[in-house]
């Protein structure tokens, strides 16, 4: 389904951002608010050979995995009025046809509110995608990161700024996966720069 199917007669769209878009959203919105879906785990077991790696070295970026015992993390943009078109039509060129995601709508639950989620738009990986890795271990996962780079900078950044994100906006999130693959890409970063 084309985002812009889901969204047709609509004044108003949430966007739900779990990877590089918590940090560089690159279209207008009114507001944004951290807060976390359920039902889904953020893992780096997706490729990435345009934006932070290459045909010959993919990088690795994240997607989300479903599994009925996990919530994730990150922040949704509200986009308004004309600038809901134009966001769609950018998002769908980053994510859909450079990475290879499909669309779904999930409810959104912004953080320390009481009230009812919203429906937010959010884009998913899937295994059938010809740049899907699938998963691997943190070492494993640290090591391509930490040498691949793509148009728009390199893997590493990607990773760190995600890590920062979690730590600064949601503290109290412990985020594994994440966390320990930062841990091995720093480790590899730092024998590399040893060895120079």
């Amino acid at each position: 389904m084309k985002p812009q199917d889901i969204i047709a007669g609509e004044a108003s769209l949430w966007v739900f951002g779990y990877g590089s878009l918590v940090w560089k959203p690159d279209f207008k919105y009114r507001r944004s608010q951290v807060g976390y879906i359920q039902g889904y785990k953020r893992r780096f077991w997706h490729g990435d050979n345009f934006h932070r790696g290459n045909e010959e070295l993919p990088g690795r970026v994240v997607t989300l995995i479903e599994d009925d015992d996990e919530s994730t993390w990150g922040v949704a943009f509200e986009v308004t009025g004309s600038e809901v078109e134009e966001s769609l039509k950018y998002l769908n060129l980053r994510e859909t046809v450079c990475g290879g995601y499909i669309t779904k709508m999930v409810d959104f639950f912004p953080e320390g509110e009481e009230r009812p989620p919203v429906q937010a738009l959010v884009y998913i990986a899937t295994t059938g995608n010809a740049l899907y890795l699938g998963p691997a271990s943190p070492e494993m996962i640290g090591v391509q990161i930490a040498v691949c780079r793509g148009k728009t900078g390199h893997n590493m950044e990607y990773l760190l700024r995600l890590a920062e994100f979690m730590r600064s906006s949601c503290p109290h999130v412990e985020d594994h996966h994440l966390f320990s693959i930062e841990a091995a890409a720093l480790t590899v970063v730092s024998y590399l720069l040893a060895a120079q």
